[in-house]
């Protein structure tokens, strides 16, 4: 008798592992560049999803398996799937990894990158905090060349980080461009000898995770204000904020931290 089971069950498209207070989240689908098709992009939004509930999570860590970040879109599993208001994605308890629907996850994404990294990747990159590139990436924002349009922030991220002309040179001919190149316009923050690039996004998201968990998602979401309404709206978020913070466990251990010259252990409350 056959397993039929087995031959039914949901490809695992997307890794998700606990490293202490960080989430690794792993693209898995390396016989096919990791080109993303709508099942990789349901179990991308739920491993985000989880990444926000959980208080024991304070970071995560995105990353490939194989040796190309992703080939962009399945166009043959999503262009079918495009409805009059889009692309349903994200499931119940979901979180949509490009923010796209008006909601971010409230914690600090590091994203590792290398060999191909072409169109939702590089808007994945726009969308996350800090990005390491591996330095054999090559980036391509080539909707254009499908034509259809960028639809996961490019339009809106790409000129804000790079500036109109460096976002227009590369989005509208869907040239390809390399890590050098992503690391000058600011769409990465750091390009390490390929291999290395998984190792660094850990150990910059451990500093980040060391950190009073609460003070980093306020910082966190008020940089965000910043961009989405500007920096009055910001600005007027601050006194309150510090008021919350500066009444919380954590902000008792960090005093305590600094007056005995000690490192803090922080507990997010």
């Amino acid at each position: 008798m056959s397993d039929t089971s087995s031959e039914t069950a949901t490809p695992t498209r997307i890794t998700v592992e606990r490293d202490g207070h960080l989430l690794l989240i792993g693209f898995n689908r390396p016989e096919k560049r990791n080109a993303a098709d709508v099942v990789m992009l349901e179990q991308l939004a739920l491993a985000y999803g989880e990444l926000d509930r959980d208080p024991e999570l304070r970071v995560g860590v995105v990353f490939a398996h194989g040796d190309h970040f992703t080939g962009g879109l399945d166009l043959a599993d999503v262009v079918p799937r495009i409805g009059p208001q889009g692309l349903a994605m994200v499931p119940e308890g979901g979180i949509h990894p490009w923010g796209m629907d008006g909601t971010r996850v409230r914690k600090p994404v590091v994203l590792a990158v290398q060999g191909t990294c072409l169109t939702l990747g590089i808007e994945l990159a726009l969308a996350s905090d800090i990005v390491v590139a591996a330095d054999d990436t090559v980036f391509a924002q080539l909707e254009v060349a499908r034509a259809i349009l960028p639809f996961g922030g490019a339009t809106t991220r790409f000129a804000r980080a790079a500036g109109w002309g460096d976002a227009m040179r590369w989005m509208l001919t869907g040239d390809r461009f390399d890590a050098v190149e992503a690391h000058r316009m600011g769409l990465v923050q750091e390009v390490v000898p390929a291999g290395e690039q998984l190792a660094r996004a850990r150990e910059l998201a451990s500093r980040i995770a060391a950190q009073a968990p609460l003070a980093v998602q306020a910082t966190l979401a008020n940089a965000r204000l910043t961009v989405r309404e500007g920096e009055a709206a910001a600005e007027a978020q601050l006194p309150r904020e510090l008021v919350r913070l500066a009444q919380t466990e954590d902000a008792r251990i960090g005093m305590q931290a600094f007056l005995t010259r000690t490192d803090p252990e922080f507990v997010g409350r």
